[in-house]
């Protein structure tokens, strides 16, 4: 028995299946017998699904850590045990999965934790075309039904069982992002590559490699301890190390990639942090020259810079809530052609409107490489306003603080709304935003001005209101 095949407890997939993604301890929480079930769950879901082709098939990919392997593999049988085939892309980072999911017109199941440290792993699920699942879409199902067989109850079984397939995706969506972001005309730029261990060190090289950049990478050895620095850029900790690097060599740009490589942060020639506001909105008007009046989305604690300048450019801007589930839904809803969050996801209608941080990175490149400035002069008109980027506070009464904010916002004028927390809008222009955690004690509060003074006066008020023990 290996570690990863220690017997789960009774409901431990209770604990793990989230919202939109599977995610727990290794040997402890997910298990190779847990991954079985899983796998065999999410078969039958497939084989329920309307129009599927007679012989269903999903395809498979995984991160770096080092429980992925087996962990996938044991997922690979309970679908092929179900009767449904599977096709084994190996190694591979979360978009070049949905990549797979896309192109190839099938369900698929990545194997990642993304940025948890390395005692995690996990799963991201979707239907074919790379639609998400939720638990109101389908984990749910998935969950009980794979609870049910850890708990006893036999595992479904086909006839004829399903075959596996391997197959390399990757030159594919390489070739397949060139296309979509056409960099050859580009000035030559010197681009510093943080991978932090994660599989960036894997996609970079085949995606941005053949292009006028001279890369210099950092930490691309694939390795799922982590040994350098948690993958995680939105912790500005994370980024110490690319900024010094960027000014020790003088580059023109640094980017930063989580664990799966589907978040991208970018880092200025002054080794200065680029707002993913600043980033969305830059997007936006590339993608809006391209198609012009479309609509654009953003999420609730994304700048208002955004929706300014989608409007200045002719296109559409639809706000909504935080969270991969609903920008996807809304862009289906839409017909949106890209979407942004302030957390460095980006979303495209023309990526099968999964989020990318590789192509989000592209359109950054060519707008950079298509001028003379520098990145800082170019993202300069995009970041207008003060942000204090999101900070969490532990509280043991969050309706009462959430409460407490509400009263201060009625004494202050201020306009609310509550599409995901509280969104709180001010006469003077600033506003601010608190959301509950979902699974944590916590109240998480993004707070945006016309000036850093001004934001951090509000800031700090706001912090000691909802850190109030009286």
């Amino acid at each position: 028995m290996t570690q990863t095949d220690v017997p789960s407890s009774t409901g431990v997939l209770h604990q793990i299946v989230k919202a939109y993604d599977i995610r727990g301890l290794v040997g402890e929480q997910l298990t190779t017998a847990g991954a079985r079930a899983l796998g065999g769950a999410f078969a039958t879901l497939v084989l329920q699904q309307p129009n599927r082709p007679s012989r269903a098939s999903v395809v498979i990919s995984y991160d770096m850590r080092d429980s992925s392997p087996e962990l996938s593999g044991a997922f690979a049988e309970g679908v092929t045990a179900a009767g449904v085939d599977v096709v084994m892309a190996g190694l591979g980072s979360t978009d070049m999965l949905y990549f797979a999911s896309g192109s190839l017109g099938l369900p698929g199941a990545m194997f990642t934790a993304s940025h948890n440290p390395a005692r995690y792993n996990g799963i991201k699920l979707c239907l074919a075309g790379a639609v998400p699942l939720s638990l109101a879409t389908g984990l749910a199902q998935i969950r009980d039904q794979a609870q049910a067989v850890l708990d006893g109850a036999a595992p479904p079984v086909a006839a004829v069982p399903g075959t596996v397939t391997e197959r390399d995706v990757l030159a594919e969506y390489a070739a397949y992002l060139n296309h979509l972001v056409d960099l050859k005309g580009i000035r030559p730029l010197r681009v510093v590559v943080d991978a932090g261990n994660g599989m960036a060190g894997y996609t970079v090289p085949a995606v941005l490699g053949d292009l006028p950049l001279r890369i210099d990478p950092l930490y691309f050895e694939l390795d799922g301890n982590f040994p350098n620095h948690e993958a995680n850029p939105l912790e500005p900790a994370n980024l110490v190390d690319l900024q010094a690097e960027v000014l020790r060599t003088g580059a023109d740009i640094g980017l930063a990639f989580d664990g799966d490589a589907d978040r991208c942060f970018v880092i200025d020639e002054r080794g200065q942090a680029v707002s993913p506001s600043a980033i969305t909105a830059l997007v936006a008007t590339r993608e809006l020259v391209k198609h012009p009046g479309a609509t654009i989305l953003y999420n609730l604690i994304t700048s208002r810079a955004v929706p300014q300048i989608v409007a200045e450019s002719g296109g559409k801007a639809v706000r909504t809530r935080v969270g991969h589930s609903f920008i996807k839904a809304e862009m289906a809803s839409t017909g949106a052609v890209f979407g942004g969050e302030h957390s460095a996801h980006y979303y495209f209608a023309d990526f099968f409107r999964a989020d990318t941080g590789m192509l989000a990175a592209l359109h950054v490149l060519a707008a950079l490489g298509g001028q003379a400035g520098t990145l800082s002069e170019l993202v300069a008109r995009f970041d207008r306003y003060a942000a204090s980027g999101e900070i969490n506070s532990t509280v043991q009464d969050t309706p009462g603080r959430v409460a407490a904010v509400r009263v201060w916002a009625a004494q202050h004028d201020a306009e609310i709304d509550e599409l995901d927390g509280l969104t709180v809008s001010l006469p003077d222009g600033s506003w601010f935003n608190v959301r509950s955690s979902n699974t944590e004690p916590l109240l998480r509060l993004n707070v945006e001005a016309a000036t850093p003074a001004a934001m951090a006066e509000l800031r700090d008020e706001l912090l000691a209101l909802i850190r109030a023990t009286g």
